[in-house]
């Protein structure tokens, strides 16, 4: 019965859960930029009468729901990168555009979508009494596009929140996605010296240093472990950098930096190892280091982290796995592909490095993120509330 009552309510709201994600679409809210939309999902969540809502000192929005002992969190980052080139765009990326199949525009799928899906899966939970002895807790996380991870290493350092498990609403396609691999930011600095440029044999050019280590990155790439779920560790460079006194001289020095995804069975120290003892990079003194991030969030709070975040998987029999597909199968008589992200999560922090079981569902796809003209089917926007709003109860057996 819970099933066909919740697919009934869920359709009854589909408008003013449309309206809810055109409006934060509406609000530009790029990373350290969340304040707007902030105060738009308050006034949501007071509307759907949730029993708690607070912000953080980082300026995560938070919307509670029930106080049992188990303490369940629906995740979904509410910041959004740029729109980019906007010739690139055939409609302007922050009208909230609606069709009669999609909602368009920045963070659509990545994925404002996912969070308003969950914003209503809690209020349909609270309206209906789905049974169990839970406390839902649905938090839009900040700074996610600077550093993904950023805000759960925030909230779980200060004991803001202690779930017993996670939802990361990111863009699955309405997949149960059970892990990602993770990533890295890395640079390499290599120095030379001035000279000249009508005299460059005076000088040491950090440029063409630089040059061999480039080709010895590309066939590295190739070389890098594969794990059988997560698949393999890549490598790009994606910045290059370098100084010089003028035009007319000898670079003195040229600095690169690295895209580094790791694969089960790679960390932090073998991926930076494997970059020193490349013989150019010896050859050129090169020295190579993680970066560090130190942006400030929107309220002026800084959380200084390393640049690493961890792979991460939990098992397909999990518990929390099969809470998930139990949910989907529910609501749509078939059962979900499982599956894994190919970007990088918050799941880094509350799985990666914390160890809460984490599990990803939400609507969207991950093609549309980062990308122009990004969309969101709305009847994604709307199954997801369907499946969501199962999820605790089933979880605590209730239903």
């Amino acid at each position: 019965m819970h099933t066909h009552e919740i697919t009934a309510q869920a359709e009854a709201v589909k408008s003013d859960l449309f309206r809810f994600l055109r409006d934060m679409i509406a609000i530009p809210s790029t990373s350290m930029n969340e304040a707007g939309v902030v105060e738009r999902i308050i006034k949501e969540m007071k509307a759907l009468d949730y029993d708690e809502v607070k912000v953080d000192p980082m300026g995560n929005v938070m919307g509670r729901i029930g106080s049992g002992e188990t303490v369940i969190v629906f995740d979904g980052h509410i910041d959004t990168v740029d729109v980019g080139e906007i010739g690139n765009w055939t409609f302007d990326p922050f009208e909230g555009k609606e069709d009669e199949d999609y909602i368009y525009g920045r963070g659509a799928s990545d994925q404002e979508g996912g969070f308003a899906s969950a914003v209503y899966a809690g209020a349909l939970i609270k309206k209906l009494g789905l049974p169990g002895d839970f406390t839902l807790w649905v938090v839009g996380s900040v700074q996610e596009e600077d550093c993904d991870g950023l805000c759960w290493q925030y909230i779980l350092d200060e004991k803001i929140l202690q779930p017993d498990f996670v939802v990361s609403t990111e863009p699955t396609s309405l997949n149960v996605y059970r892990g990602q691999r993770g990533r890295m930011e890395i640079r390499v600095n290599v120095k030379g010296v001035s000279s000249h440029g009508s005299a460059p044999e005076r000088g040491d050019n950090a440029i063409y240093k630089m040059a061999p280590i480039l080709l010895d990155l590309e066939k590295l790439h190739t070389r890098l472990k594969e794990d059988p779920f997560l698949g393999k560790g890549s490598l790009t460079v994606s910045e290059i950098f370098y100084s010089s006194p003028s035009r007319c001289a000898v670079a003195d020095g040229c600095s690169i930096s690295i895209d580094r995804r790791l694969t089960f069975g790679e960390t932090a120290e073998s991926a930076l190892e494997e970059i020193r003892s490349l013989a150019s990079v010896r050859a050129a003194g090169a020295t190579v280091e993680m970066y560090r991030y130190k942006g400030p969030s929107y309220t002026g709070l800084i959380k200084e982290v390393d640049a690493y975040f961890p792979a991460w998987a939990i098992p397909e029999d999990h518990e929390v796995t099969e809470t998930l597909v139990k949910a989907f199968a529910r609501t749509f008589e078939k059962d979900p592909l499982v599956d894994k992200w190919t970007f990088s999560t918050n799941g880094v922090a509350t799985m990666g490095l914390h160890h809460i079981p984490t599990i990803g569902f939400g609507p969207g796809r991950e093609e549309e993120a980062h990308a122009p003209n990004e969309k969101i089917l709305k009847q994604e926007l709307v199954d997801a509330v369907k499946v969501l709003a199962l999820v605790p109860s089933i979880y605590k057996g209730a239903i």
